[in-house]
């Protein structure tokens, strides 16, 4: 098998970053999918990216889209296909946090749709374009082991009524996971629910505070923050076979939160 290619949506910082940065450095060409993606910005960014993928080695193409408009989908993958000819793996980690942390209540439905679209309608409509074409690929015979990441959160099934919309993309995005993993194991692509939970990166950067305080008051069983490079690291296991005989699995990455306690 050639070198295998791992297309990242939302690529650009945060957790993609990191991502994309941990499949890197165990040897995956890398497809860094973001809502930009502009070659005189080398400070950050999808090129930064790049260049850091690059210094290790390994290939990368910066594509651009909107991950909520489906019409954005079919250019990203032709690019990636016509760069390295394949796509072994997708990780759908692509998503928005809500406009406002409103009261339930005063939710608006702006924020709603727009985190609908990027955190749920999107990545799941990119998965059936993506999981098409690695079904070609295992039915042309190439030697190949395709899998998709879906990056869902502990809020799958945490509630948080001031970020209600949040928590419904997330739920819905892990039921997308669950169906796909069902569909596609006839073909042999497995499929994964990584959870991750109280993660430093942009998204978090407002309620830094808040999180401090939780964590020290004992939420957490690990009491530390998650970093992008836990994620990544959980993708190099995942991607590299260590969890072949788990399709479906569900994933928390979160330091424990989910563990129940008396």
């Amino acid at each position: 098998m050639g070198k295998a290619v791992a297309f990242i949506t939302g690529a650009s910082r945060g957790i993609g970053r990191g991502i994309a940065m941990t499949l890197a450095e165990a040897g995956y060409d890398i497809v860094a999918a973001a809502t930009k993606a502009d070659p005189d910005n080398q400070e950050s960014g999808v090129y930064a990216v790049k260049d850091a993928v690059e210094a290790l080695g390994q290939r990368c193409l910066p594509v651009a889209g909107d991950i909520s408009n489906v019409a954005d989908h079919q250019p990203m993958i032709d690019a990636a296909l016509a760069e390295f000819g394949r796509i072994d793996i997708l990780v759908n980690n692509a998503g928005v946090s809500v406009l406002d942390r409103n009261d339930l209540l005063e939710a608006s439905e702006e924020s709603y749709d727009r985190v609908m679209g990027i955190n749920l309608r999107g990545p799941h409509f990119l998965t059936q374009a993506i999981a098409r074409q690695m079904v070609k690929q295992v039915e042309a015979g190439v030697d190949y082991a395709p899998r998709i990441i879906f990056i869902t959160s502990v809020s799958s099934d945490t509630a948080s009524p001031n970020r209600t919309e949040y928590c419904i993309s997330k739920a819905g995005l892990s039921m997308s996971a669950q169906n796909y993993a069902v569909h596609l194991a006839q073909y042999g692509i497995n499929v994964y629910d990584l959870r991750p939970g109280i993660i430093h990166s942009d998204m978090t950067t407002g309620v830094t505070d808040k999180y401090d305080k939780l964590i020290e008051d004992g939420l957490l069983l690990q009491k530390r923050w998650g970093t992008p490079e836990d994620v990544g690291k959980a993708c190099v296991g995942l991607c590299e076979g260590y969890f072949d005989y788990a399709t479906g699995a569900i994933i928390e990455l979160g330091g424990g939160m989910g563990v129940k306690r008396l």
